[in-house]
């Protein structure tokens, strides 16, 4: 009689397992920054990420989603015992971060060896999706190499022959310029001068003053955040505004515009997103994400919402199993993701496959001007996947 009982018990367990399994909840890991110069940006990635979530009525693949929150002070110090506190303390089943490319890359690495799933919702490092690739590392945003060359294409038909280039020292602006040189000298131009100062300094004045000295025919910068707030500033300040045009990657003014005020009016920029692209599928992100969070979207919501929707796409291939990686990364690969930037896809490096936007800073707007380039494949030196 006991025996049979516990046999009955036994059976009712192993027949409930795939149903407890479909009900149990997801648990995504925030690695973020929620303090310092790139703090509004982990919040607007978030707020994305979130917002998409709750369309789905809280649920992926049905399954509950669990939140987990590390501020990662974009600190890439402190980001390897960050990234393990999520993964081995908390047991995320997924891992959304970061903004910094110093950071993510700890991230990807941790990843690759746990097997956990990232999806990376803005640091463009190029090794994440190059040499560090991974069947379960994935990008929503863009290599750091795309806005770059875009941009340096734009420059180059514009007829700017010399060129000075500012940015942060680390891996973001180093690449960024990078990217601006291989398309601006393929097309003729020149670099003349390569700028820097340690991330996250403000200190711009002597850097200035050179390029006023150097008298190029434009400047190419990389900044985001606070800094690049402080830079427009100071350049529109020190006159240079006036007598040189000044290009950068979209990150100079998106999600900065409020605080940069007339200084940045007219700054050309380029990125993979708008603020008027105009379609219905932005027009619905932007009215939903503006009613839920009384703030306007930027790139960094487009980011944290699309990395959701490659979650979800992955999830559902997978009917919420996410031990399935193989799968898993085999219908994102297949899939075009719907995004208010615009549909895109991923590269076989996990990188989106994107048009690049060049934008105007017309009032507290980046309006569309026209694709700088078409359907951008990173070149993804060194993955392989």
């Amino acid at each position: 009689m006991k025996k049979t009982h516990i046999a009955a018990i036994a059976a009712a367990l192993v027949a409930s397992t795939p149903m407890a399994f479909a009900q149990a909840k997801v648990k995504v890991g925030f690695m973020l920054p929620a303090t310092g110069t790139f703090a509004a940006l982990g919040t607007a990635i978030e707020n994305g990420f979130r917002l998409y979530v709750t369309e789905q009525g809280g649920k992926l693949a049905g399954r509950e989603v669990e939140f987990v929150r590390v501020d990662d002070e974009s600190d890439p110090a402190k980001a390897t015992d960050n990234v393990n506190k999520l993964v081995k303390r908390d047991n995320v089943d997924v891992l959304i971060g970061t903004v910094h490319s110093g950071v993510a890359m700890a991230m990807a690495r941790v990843a690759k060896e746990s097997g956990t799933i990232l999806i990376v919702p803005n640091a463009g490092a190029d090794a994440v999706t190059g040499p560090m690739c991974a069947v379960n590392i994935f990008r929503s945003s863009f290599s750091n190499w795309q806005p770059g060359y875009a941009m340096g294409e734009v420059v180059a038909k514009k007829g700017h022959k010399k060129v000075v280039t500012i940015t942060w020292k680390y891996a973001a602006g180093d690449e960024s310029v990078k990217g601006f040189k291989e398309a601006f000298e393929k097309g003729g131009g020149q670099v003349v001068k390569e700028l820097s100062l340690p991330f996250p300094g403000v200190e711009f004045q002597a850097l200035l003053t050179e390029i006023a000295a150097t008298k190029p025919d434009a400047v190419y910068t990389f900044f985001a955040g606070g800094g690049a707030v402080k830079f427009v500033k100071d350049y529109a300040a020190a006159g240079l505004k006036k007598t040189i045009p000044l290009y950068g990657a979209g990150f100079l003014t998106d999600g900065t515009l409020e605080a940069q005020g007339a200084d940045a009016d007219g700054l050309l920029t380029t990125l993979h997103y708008a603020d008027s692209l105009g379609s219905a599928r932005d027009n619905a992100f932007r009215l939903a994400y503006a009613k839920s969070y009384k703030l306007q979207p930027d790139v960094y919501a487009v980011q944290g919402y699309d990395a959701a929707q490659m979650l979800s796409i992955g999830m559902n291939a997978v009917k919420g199993d996410l031990k399935k990686k193989a799968e898993f990364a085999a219908a994102l690969q297949k899939a075009k993701i719907d995004s208010p930037r615009g549909a895109f896809s991923l590269g076989k490096n996990h990188n989106p496959v994107q048009d690049i936007y060049l934008r105007q800073v017309v009032g507290k707007e980046n309006k569309l001007v026209s694709v700088a380039s078409k359907s951008l494949t990173d070149p993804g030196r060194g993955c392989k996947l």
